[in-house]
């Protein structure tokens, strides 16, 4: 009974603090070229749940090794409340351009204010949309999806990761879908230069063409006037010997 009473009373606080802290109120509407919208409200409860196993697990772990896990375990309802404010506050949608990825969570003391997060991915850089999932979330149904970058590898830090979707799925296949039609389009654009770039360089040949006739003509003149030169000039020695032939004296 006394294990119920405190399930109950749990509750009672984390319900009390979600009141008085209100309801999350969207600052920012989307943009209204959205064409994928992931959703996180219906695994609010088992994301809740899993995360609170993770907390309790690690709270034993370090009581017996410090006693810091009797602060955690007291600290099991705030820490309710600000898991149940985060997955309330995400925001993860795709569009046309970019992957975005919003979230506004309170700091570990919700007294002192709120951490808002804003990620933007730009498609062209994405190289694959993992979706992973340990033993633990197994158990409950809990995926991971891992949004990994082109290029050099990096470390997974680095890497946009996002937990508590519904349908991690679907909001892969929404994005390859759209990144499959954005490189098609980019190869038919590429195709189209490449078939139009042989009548751009066919006007040029054909010029060059045409000039090179008369260039042609003009060596075939250097040619003949060459040749009359050489006559003319076989001309003059044989009358230059004439010449010098009757101008010797008779002995």
């Amino acid at each position: 009974m006394g294990s119920g009473d405190e399930v109950v009373e749990i509750d009672s606080l984390e319900k009390g603090l979600l009141l008085d802290a209100g309801t999350p109120e969207e600052t920012e509407s989307e943009d209204d070229s959205v064409l994928y919208s992931a959703s996180f409200q219906e695994l609010e409860e088992i994301f809740v749940k899993y995360q609170t196993v993770k907390w309790v697990l690690y709270s034993l772990l370090l009581v017996l090794a410090w006693g810091i896990g009797l602060f955690m375990l007291l600290y099991i309802p705030v820490r309710r409340f600000i898991l149940r404010k985060d997955i309330r506050s995400r925001r993860l949608y795709l569009t046309p351009n970019a992957i975005v990825y919003k979230v506004t969570r309170p700091v570990p003391f919700p007294c002192f204010g709120v951490l808002q997060k804003e990620k933007h991915v730009l498609l062209h850089s994405v190289a694959d949309v993992v979706i992973e999932q340990g033993y633990l979330q197994s158990l409950f149904g809990v995926y991971s999806l891992r949004i990994e970058n082109v290029g050099v590898r990096r470390p997974p830090s680095d890497d946009v990761q996002i937990q508590g979707i519904a349908n991690p799925n679907a909001f892969r296949k929404a994005v390859l879908m759209h990144l499959s039609n954005m490189r098609t389009e980019v190869f038919s654009r590429q195709a189209s230069t490449f078939e139009d770039s042989p009548n751009l360089l066919g006007s040029p040949s054909k010029s060059v063409r045409h000039d090179s006739f008369p260039h042609s003509g003009e060596l075939l003149l250097l040619q003949k006037l060459e040749e009359v030169g050489s006559s003319v000039k076989r001309v003059q020695t044989l009358i230059e010997e004439q010449h010098s032939q009757t101008s010797e004296p008779i002995d």
